[in-house]
């Protein structure tokens, strides 16, 4: 089992900046991908970005140039971070983090609480 726990969430103005934080516990030596995933109001959840083990990093076209995904392999805790600059209303979202682990070939896909960022125009 993996625990997910994010912060960092809140309100701002267009044009601003928030970092969001996921601290991953349990049974990390398993985590493979880690990613973010938002969903607005009315819509389905999608992509942010993701990164893996190895620090690759992808994104939907609609963040790229202005969020950054980074990864902390602490010994205990992985931490994944998702910085995000010149933000604009339509990133408001509830944003959740994921991470996703291969178990005897199973894939277990594990989700935060989601926290709730607000652009204001």
């Amino acid at each position: 089992q993996v625990q997910l726990v994010e912060s960092g969430g809140g309100l701002v103005q267009a044009g601003g900046s928030l970092r969001l934080s996921c601290a991953a516990s349990g049974s990390i030596f398993n985590i493979g991908v880690m990613g973010w995933y938002r969903q607005g109001p009315g819509k389905e959840r999608e992509l942010v970005a993701t990164i893996t083990s190895g620090g690759s990093t992808n994104y939907a076209d609609s963040v790229k140039g202005r969020f950054t995904i980074s990864r902390d392999n602490a010994k205990n805790t992985v931490y994944v971070y998702l910085q995000m600059n010149s933000l604009k209303p339509e990133d408001t979202a509830v944003y959740y983090c994921n991470a996703r682990t291969i178990i005897a070939g199973l894939l277990y896909n594990y989700w935060g609480q989601g926290t709730q960022v607000t652009v204001s125009s």
